[in-house]
């Protein structure tokens, strides 16, 4: 379990019985912001085994997560040091900012990223005009405008395990690929060598581009492979460290 002070909710163990298991083991997420999309966030994590703490300032607001949530609740201010301690933040895998305001969303991002040192990290945006400064920030965000929970899980967990499409065949997928910062500076290409995989795509700052034989990859980058399904966990594990040698 994680350490935190005791909040209103009821700490989870690993779950032996139903839930499912992503590829990264079952790890804790905290989550700032209990509205409709930090519900269902929370919900979904929680159903694929991990644990889950909440953080709101609002009480009530944890009765959108159902009677059903075994995760932990937290009442407070998200980008309070002491608040995000309750809600596990020194043990947790990712956090997610999802509240309602812009402001509120960033500084909760970066307490969680330069204070606790907690590298997955993604916020949600209400003005997309501000994309640009935070991802130069190094966090990832989501604008309201685009949502869905599956825009967010890819930014949480590896992304191979959550892909963006796959053929009526189910043999090729097109996922967002997480790279190791190790890779900043060398050009794309490489990953395709590295992985086997086919470019799908880049977004960078928000703006979506087809990558040329010698675009660069830039900190910040989302990258989108296209390659068989069998093949992610080995292209996850290759981009997870530093370029290979020749």
């Amino acid at each position: 379990m994680f350490r935190g002070a005791v909040s209103t909710g009821t700490g989870r163990t690993a779950d032996p019985g139903g839930r499912a298991r992503s590829s990264v083991g079952v790890v804790h997420f905290v989550i700032m912001g209990c509205g409709r999309v930090g519900a269902s966030l929370a919900r979904a994590l929680e159903r694929a085994g991990h644990e889950v703490a909440v953080v709101d300032q609002d009480e009530s607001a944890f009765r959108r997560l159902g009677t059903s949530f075994e995760g932990r609740t937290v009442t407070g201010v998200g980008f309070d040091r002491d608040t995000l301690r309750a809600a596990g933040i020194e043990d947790a895998y990712a956090f997610a900012a999802v509240s309602s305001g812009d402001n509120s969303n960033i500084l909760a991002a970066r307490v969680a990223r330069e204070k606790f040192g907690v590298e997955n990290v993604v916020a949600r945006i209400y003005d997309p005009g501000r994309a640009e400064i935070y991802q130069r920030l190094g966090i990832p965000t989501v604008a309201t405008v685009k949502w869905t929970s599956d825009q967010m899980l890819r930014r949480l967990l590896p992304q191979g395990h959550v892909p963006e499409y796959t053929d009526p065949s189910g043999h090729v997928v097109i996922a967002e690929m997480p790279i190791s910062a190790a890779w900043v500076g060398h050009r794309l290409a490489e990953v395709e060598a590295a992985t086997g995989g086919r470019l799908a795509y880049v977004t960078r700052l928000g703006d979506g581009f087809l990558p040329g034989a010698d675009t660069v990859y830039q900190e910040g980058d989302l990258v989108h492979l296209a390659l068989l399904r069998e093949d992610l966990a080995t292209a996850e594990r290759v981009l997870d460290g530093p370029p290979p040698t020749h």
